[in-house]
């Protein structure tokens, strides 16, 4: 879809006709690539998960896994992923939503919107009680939408992030010749 796709003849965004589906087998790869598009950890580099082919297949074949997609005559434009979280000696179900994203060009059209409400449907309908979701505390589009979505009263939860790498440099330039010493020895 070009730009002129989605303009009408006053110039406005036209909203493109896409169709919220369950994900194929056939839309793994397009959603992989996708994500890899939009959660790049150069961007987000302190997220705690990383998008990477297992958060896409894990949400495909597990038994209580969400994935869907947006779809515009065989593009996918979107998608979310989830799961549902259940405990032991609990009869409490929690959704999940891991995943939510849409190509650039076709944000602002509701499509983030209808991929979350048909899968926190699903979620009810298969006896969840709450959907959770997290978000960088810095994202103030998502928490905007998330909050147009009914999520509120947001928890503080720090994670804390070492990067090892660096830590690994500074450790080698300490014990010189770039080597790094396992428990004393070389």
């Amino acid at each position: 879809m070009t730009s002129q796709d989605t303009e009408d003849l006053s110039g406005r965004r036209r909203k493109p006709e896409i169709d919220i589906r369950e994900m194929e087998i056939e839309d793994l790869a397009a959603v992989f690539q996708l994500g890899e598009k939009l959660f790049r950890a150069s961007e987000v580099p302190i997220l705690y998960r990383s998008w990477e082919e297992f958060e896409v297949l894990d949400s495909f074949v597990r038994d209580m896994g969400y994935a869907y997609v947006a779809d515009l005559d065989g593009e996918i434009v979107g998608f979310a992923l989830g799961s549902v979280v259940t405990k032991r000696k609990s009869a409490w179900k929690y959704g999940y939503l891991a995943w939510l994203g849409v190509k650039p060009e076709f944000q602002r059209f509701g499509i983030a919107t209808r991929l979350f409400r048909e899968m926190r449907d699903t979620m009810l309908e298969d006896g969840v009680r709450i959907v959770f979701i997290d978000t960088e505390a810095d994202n103030v589009e998502a928490l905007k939408f998330f909050a147009r979505m009914g999520f509120g009263k947001p928890e503080e939860h720090l994670y804390l992030s070492l990067n090892v790498d660096d830590e690994l440099r500074k450790t080698r330039i300490k014990n010189g010749n770039g080597r790094h010493k396992k428990n004393g020895r070389d």
